[in-house]
């Protein structure tokens, strides 16, 4: 029998990446019809027809997949941003877009799973940097243009804020309140230089 020193190199996809896509499913599943504090592990093992093992040995509790899940969802790093040619139009379509989507029950649960699995101050939020990425090619776009812009942090204060803020706190999330928030952040565009 031969021994090989050399590691195999690992896969990508196969039968790890659709245990994973089974695990995703089967939690946006329960998110949906559950409250967060009421899913566990062999729920979701049951859901996505998975071992439980797999699951504690992947994630080790259900607040760490709840966790992990909700950042794969809300972290949209691939999203099209609007190009409606005007810096008001593309930032109140964006507004409106994330309005859309987190408004909606399954999304709204997972910002509050996300939420409630955090119990420290973090210096790293998936969710934030992708929406501070986003905002950043609206404002550079905006800026080549020669428009007025406001900074990422302005943006992110007082759009993504608000918006994620209403959502884990079950508060109205609404195109109007999304369109709103992005009209006061216009008033803080500063002329572009």
């Amino acid at each position: 029998m031969t021994s090989h020193t050399t590691e195999r190199p690992r896969r990508v996809g196969g039968r790890s990446a659709r245990v994973t896509n089974a695990v995703y499913t089967a939690v946006g599943h329960l998110m949906a019809h559950e409250r967060p504090d009421r899913i566990t592990i062999p729920m979701v093992a049951e859901r996505a027809g998975v071992n439980p093992t797999s699951i504690y040995r992947r994630w080790g509790d259900v607040d760490a997949l709840l966790k992990e899940v909700a950042v794969a969802v809300m972290a949209h790093e691939n999203d099209v941003l609007p190009d409606v040619g005007t810096f008001t139009g593309d930032l109140t379509e964006w507004a409106e877009l994330i309005a859309d989507d987190i408004a909606r029950p399954e999304r709204s649960r997972y910002l509050r799973a996300l939420a409630s699995a955090r119990d420290e101050l973090v210096e790293v939020c998936p969710c934030w940097n992708v929406r501070g990425a986003q905002a950043a090619r609206l404002i550079e776009r905006a800026h080549e243009r020669g428009e007025a812009v406001p900074t990422v942090d302005q943006v992110l204060d007082h759009i993504i804020g608000p918006l994620y803020h209403h959502a884990v706190f079950a508060l109205p999330v609404t195109r109007s309140y999304a369109r709103r928030l992005a009209a006061d952040v216009l008033l803080m565009a500063q002329p572009a230089s």
